[in-house]
């Protein structure tokens, strides 16, 4: 079949967006002849990566408005313009190559976000949106702790999501979607009164065999100290200082908290650290190398992922990947990857809740070797059996027969 992809990220070797991508292109590319209208900014990238790996049956399409070659990793500052102007330029692009090759399916892959419009869903063939997510909010209590900044962000972050669930083209592409896989629950409750079909709980993110198999080289530490270890951006919404209070209330003797990684809040955390009595036993190492990251998550018990409104989660599959327990929040794309085979999941109704049965599950995983093995174990097979990506690329072929078939 003659498959047309939307990716608007589409980078080698990377994680989040641009990972998410990267791969499903080259899973759609294992059984169909592909096509991907992607941003020129990822051109250099993608033609080293393909020198190296010739894939014939492979092609991309570069466009990139107004010449604008910005990053906007990290920065938001005229993102949602470019963005949107670049779905016009894709638009064009995808229409003149339909008339050249006569397509069978076209994806939207990235961004993934349901309030944005795809405008390659205008073409007259059978539409597939997503995996798409973004329909998530940090619940309204947990507002309370966040910084005037924070507030603003979320603010700004709901009033987005409204106007575009009321953009027409936006509920045009949902109305089109022949299929919307989506990455949690609360996305699927929005994206159904737009119009959309065949909605169903699918995440975007995955790991590669090599990436699984070299995570599975870290077995779980003996003995003491206990270890538990947070892995991302030290942003508002990513929730570390409820887990830094919930290390605190712990109070466990034998036991350290590792902050991986930078960010607008690093230094509330540690004045959080110090006004609660645990810094010493709270490391914040900034961002680091990959390298590094993974050999500290080897030295580790427990990955902790405490974020309000992750769609993703890559983090999560990572510590599954690893063979370690993951103890979040019951929101978001967490709350779809983590299991009771796999990890605990707290409830999250209030901040003073959170922390505290956050705490009780820190002591008992800290207290309980067996149990930690046993998630573990249990997480690596979760991962190989969902979220390896040849799996995906599997079901990929298979939903592109069934969308070209009409079996709906």
């Amino acid at each position: 079949m003659k498959i047309l992809l939307s990716c608007f990220a589409c980078e080698p070797g990377q994680g989040s967006e641009e990972g998410v991508g990267w791969n499903v292109t080259l899973q759609s590319a294992r059984y169909n002849e592909v096509w991907v209208i992607t941003r020129e900014f990822y051109r250099p990238a993608i033609e080293e990566a393909m020198s190296r790996n010739p894939i014939a049956n492979l092609h991309f399409i570069y466009v990139e408005p107004l010449g604008w070659k910005e990053n906007f990793k990290g920065r938001q500052g005229g993102l949602q313009l470019h963005y949107y102007l670049w779905q016009i330029l894709a638009y064009r692009a995808a229409k003149k190559l339909h008339k050249q090759v006569n397509l069978d399916v076209v994806r939207h892959v990235t961004y993934v976000k349901f309030w944005s419009p795809s405008l390659v869903s205008l073409l007259p063939v059978p539409f597939i949106w997503g995996p798409i997510g973004g329909g998530e909010s940090a619940p309204k209590p947990f507002w309370r702790d966040f910084s005037w900044k924070g507030k603003l962000y979320e603010f700004a972050r709901d009033v987005a999501q409204r106007m575009g669930e009321l953009d027409p083209f936006t509920r045009l592409t949902a109305r089109r979607s022949v299929f919307t896989p989506v990455t949690t629950q609360d996305t699927a409750k929005r994206v159904r009164p737009m119009g959309a079909k065949n909605v169903e709980i699918y995440s975007e993110a995955g790991l590669s065999k090599d990436v699984i198999d070299a995570l599975g080289q870290y077995p779980l530490p003996q003995g003491d100290p206990i270890r538990f270890i947070s892995m991302g951006r030290l942003l508002h919404w990513k929730g570390y200082h409820l887990s830094v209070r919930a290390f605190a209330q712990a109070n466990l003797p034998n036991a350290e908290y590792w902050v991986l990684g930078d960010g607008p809040e690093r230094e509330r955390l540690e004045e959080m650290a110090k006004e609660l009595g645990c810094a010493d036993k709270i490391k914040f190492w900034g961002r680091v190398p990959r390298t590094e990251t993974l050999n500290k998550l080897g030295k580790s018990h427990v990955l902790v992922h405490p974020s309000l409104h992750d769609s993703g989660g890559w983090t999560c599959l990572e510590g599954m990947a690893a063979g370690r327990p993951i103890l979040c929040l019951a929101l978001g794309g967490p709350d779809t990857q983590v299991t009771e085979e796999t990890g605990i999941k707290i409830p999250a109704k209030n901040p003073d809740q959170a922390v505290r049965e956050m705490a009780e599950a820190m002591v008992r995983l800290a207290k309980d070797a067996p149990l930690r093995e046993k998630l573990g174990a249990g997480g690596q097979k979760r991962v190989r059996e969902v979220y390896d990506w040849d799996a995906k690329g599997d079901f990929f072929a298979q939903l592109y027969k069934k969308v070209c078939s009409g079996n709906w």
